[in-house]
């Protein structure tokens, strides 16, 4: 195990006054920039991006490659954790982070002035790309930044409530993304789908500019100054952090372990949340927005309280139950939003299933005409967010409610729906409903709390301080960036092939489940708490 920041704070130890600030800065400066690199995602489950970035003809096509380059962001993180983390342990902790928040709002404003598909073809997401990957560098450099400057800022005993501002500051971010759309929308209500989208990103210099102020008036890091006056910094960070002994278990346990099960269980339940009821539950755009961000705000208190906890019954045990209760309540939880958000529209469901038989019947979301009849009817109910099964029939069949359908041109198969009770124009649910469903979300939140909030403290007393930076942001930033980073991109196909509007909560059981196993038997406590007489 590695030293823990608080074994390594040198005289001249920070004031509470220091403390504040430096939480108070690191935590903006962390809501700032997860908004710039969460604002994608937000756009892209409004259905804005994909229209304006991506050829038009094949909705599922476009947003399944808008969620793709979203996750494109998250494939650069870990290159973006190696050449920030190696600069962090070597040049130091404060300045490293200035440089990733500038390059995050950089990007995320040159994103709002990038000219649409209309005007300048695929030169329009080739653009989006790499901007997408100046972001994902930065954020690689980011979290560990923070997440370390406060850890290493911390008195004995208080690190996993002082470090559970900035995971509340990444949810923070979410928050502020959907909260900027919202008034955006309402202000420039009349030109939102010609350029008004554009002004959250541009919304950006602002957020850098205030953060730049705030992160210009902190110091170095107190571990940081001491190993530097002692010599003791690592000549090659990445190099050490595998070659350290036993550092090589800690960063695959912090990998599969920690980052992986975490990032699956949050983005699930904000991102997947957010997109399944403006989705196959076809919620108004507005209310799944409000809904799902007063969810998401509601639930902040859950990191704050469970990286509290942390300092009184260890890092491991909240993190080993959030797993465990996740793979208990994951299904009921959204069974429970998809019962109440649309209840006609789930009504019909269950009163006139759709079934579509046929040989060989399959579906790819990937192609702009599918090769059968068969594909054809399954195309068609994936763009219209209908769940369906199929079955094996030496003939191609579509029943409703058990009556065949002999019709099957798309406009015959709209009144078929329609006269089977699937009313597919945008709802708001009662206000009853909406308790529901925000009682759901701050559950779901509860899980990501559990898991999340006591992270950043873990990580920072896993790997030694002449190593922490690099150490801690790889292993972190390759499970955050591969399994949550692709979990949008990965779950909707799984839904748009299977036609099952739950399905790709499977792809979350599974990373959880292994998350659950690693830290069980992989993870060894950081923190013991001092005994209580």
């Amino acid at each position: 195990m590695g030293t823990t920041a608080a074994d390594a704070v040198p005289e001249g130890e920070p004031t509470r006054h220091d403390v504040k600030l430096v939480i108070g800065a690191s935590s903006l400066g962390t809501i700032f920039e997860w908004y710039d690199f969460f604002i994608w995602g937000t756009l892209t489950a409004s259905g804005i991006l994909q229209a304006s970035f991506f050829p038009s003809g094949n909705d599922v096509l476009a947003t399944l490659l808008a969620w793709a380059t979203f996750a494109v962001g998250f494939a650069f993180r870990p290159l973006g954790a190696i050449l920030f983390g190696y600069l962090g342990d070597r040049m130091g902790r404060k300045y490293t982070f200035l440089v990733t928040i500038t390059l995050m709002g950089v990007a995320t404003a040159g994103i709002g002035l990038i000219p649409g598909y209309a005007a300048i073809g695929a030169l329009a997401p080739v653009l989006i790309i790499l901007l997408r990957i100046a972001q994902g560098l930065a954020l690689g450099g980011e979290y560990g930044g923070a997440a370390i400057y406060v850890a290493e800022h911390s008195p004995p005993g208080r690190a996993g409530f002082h470090t559970s501002f900035i995971q509340a500051s990444v949810a923070g971010g979410f928050v502020l993304s959907l909260a900027v759309v919202l008034i955006a929308r309402a202000l420039f209500a009349d030109v939102w789908l010609d350029w008004g989208w554009r002004v959250p990103f541009l919304f950006s210099i602002l957020l850098l500019a205030i953060s730049l102020w705030m992160r210009l008036k902190l110091s170095e890091s107190p571990v940081f100054r001491q190993m530097r006056a002692a010599g003791e910094t690592a000549a090659n960070p990445f190099v050490e952090s595998f070659t350290y002994p036993g550092n090589w278990k800690r960063l695959l346990v912090a990998l599969f372990g920690i980052a992986a099960g975490l990032t699956v269980i949050w983005y699930t339940a904000m991102f997947s949340v957010l997109s399944f009821l403006q989705g196959p539950m076809r919620v108004d755009a507005t209310t799944a927005q409000l809904v799902t961000g007063g969810g998401a705000l509601a639930g902040l208190f859950w990191f704050i309280l469970f990286g509290w906890l942390s300092d009184r019954v260890g890092r491991k045990r909240p993190i080993v139950i959030g797993y465990a209760l996740t793979l208990l309540l994951l299904f009921p939880l959204f069974w429970l939003i998809g019962s109440v958000a649309n209840p006609g529209l789930a009504a019909a469901a269950q009163r006139a299933p759709v079934v579509v038989s046929g040989p060989q019947c399959g579906y790819d979301p990937f192609a702009s005409v599918q090769a059968g009849e068969c594909g054809r009817l399954l195309d068609y109910f994936s763009k219209k967010g209908i769940a369906y099964t199929t079955a094996g029939a030496s003939d191609v069949d579509v029943t409703i409610g058990g009556r065949p359908i002999a019709d099957t041109r798309p406009e015959a198969l709209d009144a078929e729906l329609a006269a089977a009770g699937y009313d597919l124009s945008p709802v708001v649910p009662p206000l009853g409903n909406i308790l529901v469903i925000l009682a759901a979300i701050v559950a779901l939140s509860a899980l990501s709390g559990a898991t999340f909030g006591p992270v950043a403290a873990l990580l920072a007393e896993m790997f030694p301080p002449r190593i922490r930076y690099s150490s801690m942001s790889i292993p972190y930033h390759v499970g955050t960036g591969y399994f949550g980073g692709f979990l949008p991109f990965i779950s909707q196909y799984i839904v748009a092939t299977t036609g099952d509007p739950y399905a790709g909560l499977w792809y979350t059981m599974g990373v959880v489940a292994l998350a659950l196993i690693v830290t069980f038997f992989g993870l060894k406590e950081t923190h013991r708490p001092a005994a209580r007489g």
